[in-house]
């Protein structure tokens, strides 16, 4: 049984200072697979350090973190472009809208997730998205670029069956982490009316922890939880949701 993370920050310095016990705890619960996504260029170097750490176990992706679109989006972008010039990743992410903590950067959010998508499709790559408060802008944007090299995750889906529909409907996985397991978290109720094989695991450690760790730091043995609550919705075996899952995770990263 081989259980993936596909979102997890484990270059977070919320990880400093005991990252490799928390790895080699994950690889004892047979959680051997990280995906790992870019905010902006001030984290790439820790992000290359740990692949080169852990080669056969930590995957990268590369792209500009909502959050952090910003007056010097243009910059950060043109680090974006050079990254993918040097080297192979396997997704672009993660990208998308975030109106959460700032309505007014929506306009350079929205160009800056439409001109990723596009450098996506320019090397065939999945998209890894990150929606928060921004719902009807994300979709509005995957509905301009859609097209069949559009594909990817919608990570840390939170959204209404009606959501996961339409983030199905533009070739997209959901991407499940910790919020299946709170009481108000509201997708349990319908996520066994999306089939499995639409599914894949995450963490977004250091966020998000799973019950019954949260609001403290998400460790990435953590995965373990939300898989097994995986199990318990789809009335599947543990192994089944772990190799299924995975599997997913396969056909979307190539790896």
């Amino acid at each position: 049984m081989i259980l993936t993370d596909t979102h997890i920050h484990l270059y977070s310095k919320d990880y400093e200072k005991d990252r490799d016990k928390l790895i080699e705890n994950a690889f004892a619960q047979n959680i051997e697979r990280f995906f790992l996504p870019a905010i902006d260029s001030e984290t790439t170097e820790a992000m290359y350090e740990l692949e080169a750490d852990y080669p056969e176990n930590v995957f990268l992706m590369m792209g500009l973190h909502p959050t952090h679109v910003q007056e010097n989006f243009e910059k950060e972008l043109k680090h974006v472009e050079e990254q993918f010039e040097k080297r192979r990743f396997y997704a672009v992410g993660e990208i998308g809208i975030d109106l959460y903590w700032d309505k007014s950067t929506l306009e350079i959010q929205q160009e800056a997730f439409s001109r990723q998508i596009k450098l996506a499709k320019k090397y065939k790559l999945p998209i890894v998205i990150h929606c928060r408060d921004a719902f009807e802008e994300v979709f509005e944007i995957l509905e301009n670029e859609k097209s069949k090299d559009l594909f990817g995750v919608f990570h840390c889906f939170t959204g209404s069956l009606k959501d996961a529909k339409r983030a199905l409907s533009y070739n997209l996985k959901l991407g499940i982490g910790g919020v299946i397991t709170f009481k108000n978290g509201k997708i349990d109720q319908f996520l066994n009316e999306i089939p499995l094989k639409e599914v894949v695991l995450e963490t977004d450690g250091p966020y998000l922890s799973p019950s019954p760790f949260r609001g403290k730091r998400n460790e990435p043995e953590h995965l373990l939880k939300i898989a097994e609550k995986l199990a318990e919705i789809y009335q599947k075996p543990l192994v089944d949701i772990a190799e299924i899952t995975t599997q997913n995770s396969k056909d979307i990263f190539g790896i």
